[in-house]
């Protein structure tokens, strides 16, 4: 399907095609810009890298543009609105906003701990950063202290920003709820629906709640208003017979509101929630998908192939090659396949 640099191996069954000069440590973060199919990684080698992407049923592509040494490994990245620059956060307590036009990197925020989570927030002009200290925090990125710092009940393990919806999932379950009118309030703080620790967190495209992804292969679908609270329930995924696998990655496809899931058994998902189905099943690759994202028009969702550390150190091969792929994505794979109800 692809040209010879995409052959099918145990890391790519589905024959999807392949980013060339990948990173050499894990892979933490994919993100595409809002503007163009421009993918940035971070990852546990300590570098940001960006490529030019492009990818069809029939042919794919791959350039380097960019690249720069982080100062620890990175755990998270963001784009500006405009395309134009990503922002990051990793294991140095440290923020940082990576200027692709300069290929230098300033630093805009600090913690305590490492950060987990950064968005950039457009309708607030300010970046959101979620760290293990067990605060929120928002910058104006040109001054040295923060707008707002919000004590958290528990370390931050996953967050999303759809202004004005914020969720934001700490240790110990909870999960609090803001409506960024109102940045520094909190909406509403519930304990997550699933009985294992929060993996991953992502709002609905219609910002009436968020899907949440468990390390127990499970995902809820939650909604904030209790008057939907009909519509919540859970289910199971990414398990194979007696093993059960976490959830790292939920993504809505942004023109459908379907959504994809990748675990650590190596294998995406695509799901509608709304008619509660699976939509298509992926053949699992030879290592776990610590993290994916849809392009801005979702034709391309791009997925790590690389250790997440979800089995510990003993299942940790340091001869392992890490990948990333780029799937061409179909509208009969992706596209809801029953009559929707109209929403009132």
């Amino acid at each position: 399907m692809f040209s010879s640099n995409s052959q099918s191996t145990l890391h790519n069954p589905n024959k999807d095609f392949e980013v060339t000069s990948p990173p050499t440590d894990g892979i933490s973060s994919l993100a595409f810009s809002p503007r163009a199919n421009h993918l940035v990684a971070g990852s546990w080698d300590q570098h940001l890298r960006c490529w030019e992407v492009a990818c069809t049923t029939s042919s794919g592509q791959s350039i380097p543009k960019a690249g720069i040494k982080y100062e620890a490994p990175v755990l998270c990245t963001s784009w500006s609105a405009d395309g134009t620059k990503v922002y990051a956060g990793g294991c140095d307590n440290k923020a940082k906003l990576w200027n692709l036009a300069t290929n230098q990197l300033s630093q805009v925020a600090l913690h305590s701990a490492p950060i987990k989570s950064v968005f950039w927030v457009e309708e607030i002009q300010a970046l959101a950063t979620g760290s293990w200290d067990k605060t929120l925090k928002y910058w104006d990125t040109r001054q040295s202290t923060p707008v707002h710092s919000i004590s958290l009940p528990e370390r931050v393990y996953c967050m999303d920003f759809m202004y004005p919806l914020a969720v934001v999932g700490t240790a110990e379950r909870h999960v609090i709820i803001y409506d960024l009118r109102k940045p520094t309030v909190e909406f509403k703080r519930i304990t997550s629906p699933l009985k294992y620790q929060s993996r991953v967190l992502t709002c609905f495209p219609d910002k009436t709640g968020f899907a949440l992804g468990s390390i127990e292969g499970r995902v809820a679908i939650h909604h904030v208003e209790d008057k939907d609270a009909t519509s919540n329930f859970a289910f199971k995924c990414h398990r194979e017979g007696m093993e059960i696998y976490s959830v790292n990655a939920i993504n809505f496809h942004p023109t459908f509101g379907t959504f994809a899931t990748a675990g650590s058994d190596g294998a995406f998902n695509f799901w509608d929630k709304d008619s509660k189905q699976r939509l298509k099943q992926f053949s699992r690759a030879s290592q776990p998908i610590p993290c994916a994202a849809f392009n801005n028009d979702g034709t391309i969702y791009a997925y790590a192939v690389s250790y997440d550390w979800s089995r510990g150190s003993e299942f940790y091969n340091p001869g392992a090659q890490n990948y990333i792929l780029l799937h061409p994505t179909t509208e009969g794979e992706i596209k809801f396949r029953t009559a929707r109800p109209k929403k009132r």
